[in-house]
């Protein structure tokens, strides 16, 4: 009997099926955040939108299989902050979404980018938690809400997805800065 062995990839490997997927993703949301401005509630924007969201599962899968990489760990999350980020913003531009939620999300994802790459230059890694993709889960869904035909026209169903949305996104930034400051503090001994 003989096993087919499937190709592994290293910590600094950049070509990877992971990494392919990702960059495909990061591709494909100028056209979702087209269709949301020129279609809005629309099924072909919905389709488009649970692909884009939807590879991020599979690029993670894929990344397992073959070995995580250090560019799929920094690409992989940028890409879904490009999805997400973009998608909230322009709702918030046509009036669908109010902006202090979209800024609540757009400030925590921007001030954890940046402490990430402070705390990984001090030698600092800290795995992500499970928290963080329900996080990204429960934003795609604020934005469902906002784009799935039957669910447009329900504003207080947007408004509790959007601030349900910027709640767990801030309480898992600041678990990732308590786990950042554990590490660090463990690190240091």
């Amino acid at each position: 009997m003989s096993h087919t062995a499937r190709p592994t990839f290293g910590p600094s490997a950049l070509a990877t099926p992971a990494n392919a997927l990702t960059a495909a993703r990061l591709l494909a949301t100028p056209i979702f955040i087209a269709l949301i401005a020129v279609k809005g509630a629309n099924w072909w924007t919905v389709i488009v939108g649970i692909l884009v969201a939807g590879s991020d599962g599979v690029d993670g899968w894929l990344a397992r299989r073959h070995g995580t990489t250090r560019s799929g760990a920094f690409l992989d999350p940028l890409a879904d902050k490009v999805v997400v980020l973009s998608a909230l913003f322009l709702l918030s531009y046509e009036h669908v979404l109010p902006w202090l939620p979209v800024a609540l999300i757009g400030a925590r994802e921007f001030l954890m980018s940046v402490y990430r790459s402070w705390i990984g230059r001090r030698g600092v890694s800290i795995p992500a938690r499970p928290s963080a993709k329900a996080k990204t889960l429960i934003q795609d869904l604020a934005i469902a809400t906002c784009l799935v035909p039957p669910l447009a026209s329900h504003h207080d169903l947007q408004l509790g997805a959007v601030w349900f949305a910027a709640f767990v996104t801030i309480v898992s930034g600041l678990q990732y800065l308590l786990d950042g400051w554990r590490a660090g503090h463990i690190g240091a001994r």
